[in-house]
């Protein structure tokens, strides 16, 4: 089946040109707004008036798919705007947005219905271009690309072990089963990679001691999905190998003692690491951390950080596009041109920003109590075979299920995830 055409509209080259010495000047942040998107912040360099240097880089971006695109060109007569505000950041803002004065708009004229006829490369502006109520001018590039994904809709939930079907439009068709599995409390945790007809469910090569501990009274461990093919072959798989536990004197999962899960990929008759993620509760929020394990389990990467918000849900993303975007918007993935947003030296940082640039994924997760059947978007330059689509898919059971591995220990599970002795 052929992938989704989906568009990204790109903003890079930002730059500011000040009449006066700019070292003499307080720093300025951009607020891009594009409805209906949230609002996308970028802090913007200041260039003497005479200087025609401009940072190259992506600073913002908005995604849509075609249907997203068409819906939204037939609610603005075939066009939109991209509004940039330029504010000046206070003396005693200390980098709060909220604490910017504004000194000025420019607005960028989008054609939608141009952009559906071609869904391509389209460039939309570049330039420098007069902020409107200033002496300021601000360079930008303002583009359209294409960015076709796979979109994979599971048909239950993680835990009742659905189809998994690959979606086009009104198309869909079965690619994946899954298979929930439940080890019972008592049951002996393997130390050790295991064959392929049982994830591991080994941390030894990510020296986390809460496996190795003994087990409190409350604990959420033994959960695991398998991602098979069409033929019944393993392909991927999701092992918890942290329990979720609450800590001391509360009934949630700390960000100081998160669970985890080993995301593992088949190789050589046995499971390989690819990836792990950690979760926890952020009070109203799940926290989670991915990070992307090269062979041999060592110097793991971190390709995103963020938190989801546990009542109306949200979406997971891993994104490497825009500069380092922690400080530009709450709910975005780690930027890795530079390494930032990796615990890790700048090498290993580059390593996986050159096998993963750009959008790699996303997966919806539904709120507390709500039914979930996530859907998955990946990016069609990170798919060369069924196993990177399925380890993906994985991933995002893993992200749903740690939505309920983190409910509060006061809350009672659904029976498709109790363990009877200790929920």
């Amino acid at each position: 089946m052929d992938p989704c055409p989906f568009l990204r509209i790109l903003i890079s080259n930002l730059s500011l040109r000040f009449p006066l010495n700019p070292h003499l000047l307080p720093s300025y942040y951009c607020k891009l707004k594009f409805k209906p998107f949230p609002n996308q912040f970028a802090d913007v360099s200041v260039q003497p008036s005479d200087s025609d240097a401009v940072d190259s880089k992506i600073y913002a971006c908005f995604s849509l798919s075609k249907p997203d695109l068409e819906k939204l060109a037939d609610k603005n007569s075939g066009s939109s705007s991209l509004k940039i505000e330029i504010h000046r950041r206070g003396a005693a803002g200390c980098g709060l947005r909220s604490a910017g004065k504004l000194v000025g708009c420019v607005a960028v004229q989008l054609d939608l219905r141009a952009i559906l006829e071609n869904m391509g490369k389209c460039l939309i502006q570049n330039g420098w271009v007069a902020v409107g109520g200033s002496d300021l001018k601000l360079h930008l590039n303002v583009r359209a690309e294409p960015d076709p994904r796979f979109v994979f809709l599971f048909d239950g939930e993680p835990e009742c072990s659905p189809q998994v079907f690959q979606v086009n439009g009104n198309v869909k068709q079965p690619v994946f089963s899954c298979k929930f599995g439940l080890r019972s409390s008592n049951e002996r945790i393997m130390r050790s990679r295991s064959s392929l007809s049982e994830p591991s469910t080994s941390a030894s090569c990510f020296g986390s001691s809460a496996g190795s501990k003994e087990h409190p009274l409350k604990e959420r461990k033994g959960w695991s999905i398998t991602i098979h093919d069409l033929s019944g072959s393993p392909v991927a798989a999701a092992s918890m190998v942290t329990p979720f536990v609450p800590s001391p004197g509360t009934d949630r999962v700390s960000r100081s003692n998160p669970g985890a899960w080993l995301i593992l990929r088949p190789g050589h008759n046995t499971w390989r690491p690819w990836g792990r993620l950690e979760a926890w509760s952020d009070g109203d929020h799940l926290g989670y951390r991915f990070d992307l394990v090269p062979d041999g389990g060592i110097d793991a990467t971190t390709l995103a950080s963020s938190s989801i918000p546990t009542k109306k849900g949200g979406k997971f993303t891993v994104d490497i596009t825009t500069g380092p975007t922690p400080m530009t918007s709450p709910n975005s993935s780690f930027d890795l041109s530079s390494g930032s947003g990796s615990d890790i030296g700048s090498a290993s940082g580059s390593w996986a920003h050159l096998l993963y640039r750009g959008f790699v994924m996303s997966a919806t997760v539904q709120g507390d109590g709500r039914c979930s059947k996530p859907e998955v978007e990946v990016g069609v330059q990170h798919v060369s075979c069924t196993e990177d689509a399925a380890a993906f898919v994985a991933l995002a059971a893993a992200v749903d299920l740690s939505m309920d591995a983190c409910r509060p220990f006061s809350k009672k599970l659904r029976k498709e995830l109790q363990q009877p002795d200790l929920e």
